[in-house]
């Protein structure tokens, strides 16, 4: 049997999906499981799938990517976004059961058009109704990635960064990532003048901040090393080595970003801030806690914030750093 994942579109998404692909295996050991979408090869090495192709999301690629699938020869293809394209390509690949949910207009492409449950539940438990709609039994509901081991060149690769930002080893002080960006927009970005108390007080109970970030956020970085003493990655390392780079800390703080999934489902414990959109929804699950501050105008999904942002900016760099500590079983606590 050859079974077709199309796994979303971002980092965060592609995470959530690793249970939806735990029941597809467990159901079908012996099928050949191909997974295809623009962070699939996050899912190397993890036995989830016997063949990883990183989907494009330009739409040149994606029609040279749809004769690839189509060589394939899928059976059964799981259609985990709501693309109308999804399911397009899905059928031209030959897919004789296409399972995806009854949006945008594709359910006539669709041989099992699933509704839209109202309320909608975790994205986890979402993509689980569908693989439990092609008969896959859910056997986890909670995200699990094997780390790179402690010899792998990433992990390696990913020390000597730490070190070269001067980084402390992990004996000397617990190290505390902080996640500056999020793809999703700045109203999921705690402001900047909270990462900098938070970075004071880390570095005075003893522990050692380590600002994390893509190219975009060096600016803000910028900002925060001017004010405080503090190793940086942004813009150093790669999306490929990031795995490495969050097995390496001992807590992340992030917005609600694919960032404090990834770290999440390694296993490194996350503290996330949630401010314009809803934990219910998409709160990482595992060594995972949650922060918010509650307002009037949250969860509002916007993702730039038209006035003050008092979601975000009213949760204090203490009571962060108090969760950080309990994830970290006081360690940081001197």
């Amino acid at each position: 049997m050859k079974i077709l994942v199309r796994l979303p579109n971002w980092l965060g998404d592609t995470v959530m999906a690793v249970p939806a692909l735990a029941a597809l295996r467990a159901a079908w050991p012996d099928a050949e499981v191909l997974a295809a979408g623009p962070w699939a090869s996050l899912l190397a090495r993890q036995g989830l799938a016997a063949a990883l192709m990183t989907y494009p999301r330009a739409w040149s690629g994606r029609l040279r990517a749809a004769d690839s699938l189509a060589r394939f020869a899928p059976e059964l293809a799981i259609l985990l976004p709501n693309s109308f394209e999804a399911a397009l390509s899905a059928r031209y690949a030959g897919a004789r059961r296409r399972v995806g949910f009854a949006r945008g207009g594709r359910s006539m492409l669709l041989t099992d058009a699933v509704p839209v449950p109202e309320p909608r539940p975790h994205q986890i438990d979402e993509y689980l109704l569908l693989t439990e709609r092609a008969g896959a039994v859910t056997v986890t509901r909670e995200p699990r990635l094997s780390a790179p081991a402690s010899d792998e060149s990433d992990r390696l690769e990913a020390i000597r960064l730490l070190h070269a930002v001067g980084v402390r080893p992990r004996s000397a002080s617990p190290r505390i990532g902080v996640q500056l960006g999020a793809a999703y927009g700045p109203a999921k970005v705690w402001p900047v003048e909270r990462v900098i108390e938070f970075c004071r007080l880390a570095a005075s109970k003893g522990a050692t901040p380590v600002l994390l970030g893509a190219p975009d956020d060096a600016a803000t970085a910028a900002r925060i090393t001017e004010a405080v003493p503090v190793g940086s990655l942004v813009g150093r390392d790669r999306p490929a080595l990031l795995p490495a780079v969050l097995t390496e800390l001992d807590v992340l703080i992030s917005g609600d970003t694919g960032v404090a999934h990834l770290a999440a489902a390694l296993g490194t414990p996350v503290v996330t801030l949630f401010g314009p959109t809803d934990p219910r929804l998409s709160a990482p699950r595992g060594a995972a806690t949650v922060v918010t501050h509650p307002v009037p105008c949250a969860p509002c999904f916007y993702r730039e914030c038209p006035i003050e942002h008092p979601c975000l900016r009213a949760i204090s760099a203490a009571d962060v750093y108090d969760r950080a500590s309990v994830s970290l079983g006081n360690a940081v606590i001197l």
